[in-house]
């Protein structure tokens, strides 16, 4: 009998200066879709591990550390951004992707878990049904999944994207697609928080998976645009705000290098 010789190898752990920046960047620019920054030690550790001074391993210590010693209101106020972008940083200098609803969990647990001030369940899809009045669809909310629907509202969409034939799409109507099928997971809102900052790991994962090479700096500095951009492709079908226009912007900003202006107009004279 023969046997394949050939050994595994061992998965990459360390990259380039600029790429540990470049996923930093992006970890920390995707707080802001929550209204939520870094702290300045984080940004300290953040650098220490693009010089190469620690690891990911080190850094989760560290500042499990911090805050375990630090617990007044102002520090504590940072930590959910500090961790949940260490865990972003992370899980994108990962190799190895799934399109499975499991992944989604996955990815939001990994996110979130451990974090004291993250007070929603983790890796679990959310029991309550639930409206956020929107600015840019002038006070009204996405009609988001019903709790109960949201399993098998995922399972089907992921069935249907598992099944999708790309052989003959251009890259860019499958960039689209993909951003469709993404944006379509955000609208279920499968989580009681957090799900705009999992939806975007995923989002950056699935790309890659499909070959693409993603730009960082739209998610590093317009991610509150990328946000609402999924609220208005996602506002209900009778609303005179619903567009996939701001999406496909931002598609192309992120992978085709589209130099568009990343700013949503608000038409307040609209009436729904």
């Amino acid at each position: 009998m023969d046997f394949d010789e050939r050994p595994y190898q061992v998965e990459k752990t360390e990259y380039s200066s600029k790429y540990k920046l470049e996923l930093w960047e992006t970890a920390f620019g995707l707080q802001k879709t929550d209204g939520l920054v870094p702290s300045e030690y984080m940004v300290e550790q953040a650098q220490a591990h693009i010089d190469g001074k620690t690891s990911y391993q080190e850094i989760e210590k560290n500042v499990k550390a911090y805050y375990s010693t630090n617990e007044s209101e102002e520090q504590k106020r940072f930590e959910e951004a500090d961790i949940s972008s260490l865990r972003i940083s992370q899980i994108l200098a990962e190799e190895g992707f799934s399109l499975s609803p499991v992944t989604l969990l996955n990815y939001h647990k990994r996110l979130f878990y451990g974090i004291e001030s993250f007070r929603y369940p983790v890796g679990q899809y959310r029991k309550e049904n639930i409206t956020k009045a929107e600015p840019v669809l002038n006070g009204k909310s996405v009609e988001y999944a019903n709790a109960t629907m949201i399993a098998d509202n995922l399972a089907y969409d992921f069935d249907i994207e598992k099944n999708r034939d790309y052989s003959g799409m251009n890259k860019h109507d499958i960039a689209n697609q993909v951003m469709k099928f993404v944006s379509g997971i955000w609208q279920t809102y499968p989580f009681r928080e957090g799900n705009t900052r999992t939806s975007a790991v995923f989002l950056i994962k699935y790309l890659r998976h499909m070959g693409f090479e993603v730009n960082n700096k739209p998610f590093k500095n317009n991610s509150k645009f990328f946000r609402d951009a999924l609220v208005l492709s996602n506002a209900a079908t009778t609303s005179k705000y619903r567009t996939d226009e701001y999406l496909n912007k931002f598609v192309d900003n992120l992978l085709f290098d589209g130099k568009h202006e990343l700013v949503i107009k608000i038409f307040k004279d609209k009436k729904d």
